[in-house]
């Protein structure tokens, strides 16, 4: 008996579709009032590349305190302190009810309120000086990215089997150890993903910070937009940085993802270039068996 393979026309079809409609996107784009010349040139320009620099910086200094402060809120929402619980509530419920764009507003402001940061003996200084423009972009993201962290570790948390915390009880284990030793390397399966698509969001969210005056890429990219009167050259070379940041972060991602699904899954997710070895084999025609 010979097996005929089954041709799928439909594939051939969808991807010539699918390449027509890209070259007429490109087509209508390359007949746009666009210097694509000064989109090349800019690309590297000094300014822009501090404003890549600061947009890191703060996206990781952001995520590390959101980190932090999730870790630290989901355990106290866990407590079976009411007190604790209430707390960590609060603040979940404020910081994600209101839009972080506000809560940069505010913090930048904060000197509205409060002249001076009296800490008693430990420090005193007045709160313009304090609250660069660094410093309120660090608490407008940190803190909001806080209360979403918080959710996500404790459903990392919960998805782990009460037997384990039983059995290291059992063993003597006091809460924090077993919390630190057993609960949390196995809540990272599930933590890890979720997290990774809040430091994706958090680089694009931290264009917002241009409103207290931070100066990170899209703020370079606009004031040397508006002093070249080149504003959507200058806004494409925003988009291709926020690109090239967010495909660097999605890569190491995927390798974190598939570091801490070793054990739970049969077979680990295949690699980018694993893939493409796929895909070009089944590019060939089967042979008639």
């Amino acid at each position: 008996m010979r097996a005929i393979p089954v041709r799928h026309y439909g594939r051939w079809v969808a991807a010539v579709v699918v390449v027509v409609l890209l070259g007429w996107l490109a087509y209508g784009f390359s007949q746009g009032k666009i210097i694509w010349s000064t989109v090349g040139d800019k690309l590297f320009d000094h300014t822009v590349l501090t404003g890549v620099w600061h947009t890191v910086l703060i996206s990781v200094c952001a995520m590390a305190m959101g980190l932090v402060l999730g870790v630290l809120f989901a355990v106290m929402r866990l407590s079976r302190n009411p007190v604790t619980g209430a707390v960590s509530w609060l603040y979940i419920w404020f910081f994600r009810g209101t839009p972080v764009y506000v809560q940069l507003l505010m913090w930048f402001n904060l000197s509205l309120i409060f002249h001076t940061i009296n800490l008693g003996p430990i420090y005193k200084n007045d709160t313009v000086a304090v609250m660069t423009p660094f410093v309120a972009a660090l608490l407008g993201l940190g803190l909001n990215e806080g209360a979403y962290m918080a959710e996500i570790v404790r459903a990392g948390i919960q998805s782990v089997d009460e037997g384990q915390t039983e059995a290291s009880h059992a063993l003597g284990m006091t809460g924090a150890q077993t919390m630190r030793r057993i609960v949390l390397p196995q809540a990272m399966r599930v933590i890890i993903p979720p997290t990774g698509n809040e430091f994706i969001n958090m680089l694009k969210t931290s264009s917002l910070v241009s409103v207290v005056q931070y100066s990170e890429l899209l703020r370079a990219t606009s004031d040397i937009g508006i002093s070249s009167n080149a504003i959507m050259e200058m806004y494409f070379v925003a988009s291709i940085w926020y690109l090239v940041l967010t495909s660097v972060f999605s890569v190491g991602q995927f390798y974190l993802e598939r570091r801490y699904a070793r054990g739970s899954l049969r077979s680990l997710p295949l690699t980018p270039w694993q893939k493409v070895r796929a895909n070009l084999t089944t590019l060939r025609r089967p042979k008639v068996a």
